[in-house]
């Protein structure tokens, strides 16, 4: 049986997801490969690196102009500098090449751009030999160049802008595929969206006040709520205390599995502009308001959506509000 390890990181969770769509769509056409997906930082370093991605997450949520900085820096970097920087993750890399030798894959996929160093670090460029290296890039329009100035065997984007970046940094045609992002494949098989009122709204808490955009928003006639508040207990305790204080109900959820048949029955998306969440909105034919873009790697998901007329910016709670209100304004005209 042929077997593909797929490479992945928790550094925000589009990289997981898109990690399990590739795995869930090869079971799918091809169940007699063997996918399998690793996380080398937390398998290695376990409530360091937890920590490290809660430190990332939190310079993203409350610095962003210094992680725009940070991302700059690292964007502006040549190919060797990128293994100099890297070379503290010498574990990691250890126990990859390991688990390369134990499991002898046929395939290396990866979708957070460390991964691509480092096995240029273990095994030299990609030359014919050994496990093809194939890299997936979760990000639209811009893309840090940490992601190309590794070898692989193949490249893939989501779209054909993505791929014009690349080509247009050097990035040779033939490895560039432009294949679409992986969603779980639940997404090709979602029901037809019941019509509204009432209107069903849903919200991905982010770094905004959750509780001051939920308490704006049922104040909108029609509407139908729910919050997804994620692994963010203080997010929870305030939602909870407004359900209390309102006695409006509205739906909680937090780190779930059920996205696609969430997506697929509410009408409007409220969220941060993840290149996985954003794509997983595409495929789900859902509007969606954009409430916060990081700084550099963000920022092409979110035109992704508003070039497309698929959705639009709203970077306050206000905003958002208003955003809403006019979506539902223009949607009972038609």
């Amino acid at each position: 049986m042929k077997k593909i390890i797929i490479l992945t990181a928790g550094f925000g969770e589009g990289h997981n997801s898109a990690a399990r769509g590739i795995r869930d769509g090869l079971q799918e056409v091809a169940p007699e490969i063997s996918a399998e997906i690793h996380d080398i930082f937390n398998e290695t370093y376990g409530w360091a690196n937890r920590l490290t991605c809660r430190g990332y997450l939190a310079a993203i949520h409350r610095a962003p102009n210094f992680w725009e900085t940070i991302y700059r820096t690292i964007d502006a970097r040549e190919h060797q500098h990128y293994r100099v920087s890297l070379r503290w993750l010498f574990f990691a890399e250890w126990r990859l090449a390991r688990l390369i030798a134990q499991e002898r894959p046929a395939a290396l996929v990866w979708v957070y751009p460390a991964y691509g160093h480092m096995l240029d670090t273990i095994y030299g460029r990609t030359n014919g030999s050994g496990p093809r290296r194939i890299v997936t890039i979760t990000d639209s329009r811009t893309v840090n160049a940490i992601w190309f100035r590794c070898s692989a065997d193949h490249f893939i984007v989501a779209n054909e802008p993505t791929a014009r970046i690349l080509r247009e940094a050097g990035v040779d045609q033939a490895p560039l595929h432009s294949l679409g992002f992986p969603v779980s494949p639940r997404f090709a098989s979602l029901p037809v969206r019941q019509p509204g009122p009432p209107w069903r709204i849903l919200v991905m808490a982010n770094n905004r006040p959750v509780d001051d955009l939920a308490r704006r928003l049922l104040e909108i006639p029609d509407i139908q709520l729910t919050m997804m508040a994620g692994r963010d207990r203080k997010a929870h305790r305030k939602l909870a205390a407004l359900q209390r204080e309102t006695q409006r109900p509205f739906d909680t959820f937090g780190w779930t599995d059920k996205l696609p048949r969430l997506f697929g029955s509410h009408h409007l998306l409220i969220g941060k502009a993840r290149g996985a969440t954003v794509q997983e909105a595409a495929a789900a034919r859902l509007p969606m308001i954009i409430n916060q873009i990081v700084p550099g790697q963000e920022e092409g998901n979110a035109l992704l959506m508003t070039d497309s007329n698929s959705g639009v910016v709203a970077l306050s709670n206000e905003e958002t509000t208003a955003a809403v209100s006019r979506a539902l304004a223009d949607e009972a005209r038609q």
